[in-house]
């Protein structure tokens, strides 16, 4: 008995790794070396190429692709149709597979439907992408961005609640952890206020 669920509809090239728990749904294609970590769910049409790594927990929604060189930590949500790419000037009559760049995803961000994360960039931790976003540098921890380019509109807890800084501290409304404000560009959490 398999240790992970594969929808009929779907493919599996071998060899690669899924590990126990993970779900994946209608049409979707995972190619060889690549690796899934336990308790994963890959939604609708989504497509996985070699070499992509996805830790533990993560959630990829429909009509999502994952290109060589994407790398996603533990918890990480991917929404409906986002993009990511891994070539930064493509062409179709030059082939520049030696030129892909990597793009990681660290534990817990999660990216809005419809965004795109060009590729050589890497996303923080917990940091939330919102809807359409582009992405076109790296992001840091805990920050809330969108727009074209996205760029940094406020900050969110571990939680995903958005915080409210006052003098340099801030308290989630929801979970009441804390967090201290750096620079303009960075935050971190209170370990005073866990």
């Amino acid at each position: 008995m398999e240790k992970y669920f594969v929808h009929p509809s779907s493919y599996i090239d071998e060899p690669c790794e899924i590990g126990e728990g993970t779900k994946i749904w209608h049409f979707c294609h995972v190619m060889k070396d690549s690796r899934i970590g336990k308790n994963c769910v890959l939604g609708q049409n989504v497509f996985v190429a070699s070499g992509v790594i996805l830790g533990n927990n993560v959630k990829v929604q429909n009509n999502v692709s994952l290109y060589s060189g994407v790398i996603c930590e533990d918890d990480v949500f991917l929404g409906p149709s986002m993009v990511f790419t891994n070539v930064i000037n493509p062409r179709a009559f030059i082939e520049r597979k030696d030129e892909f760049r990597s793009t990681l995803i660290k534990k817990g961000a999660s990216i809005g439907a419809n965004a795109t994360v060009v590729c050589g960039s890497t996303i923080g931790r917990y940091a939330l992408v919102g809807a359409g976003a582009v992405v076109t540098r790296d992001i840091p921890d805990y920050a809330l961005v969108y727009g074209n380019p996205a760029r940094i509109k406020g900050w969110v807890c571990k939680c995903g609640e958005k915080l409210d800084f006052k003098n340099d501290v801030a308290a989630c409304p929801a979970c009441g952890a804390g967090y201290i404000k750096v620079s303009e560009t960075e935050i971190r959490p209170d370990e005073e206020k866990r």
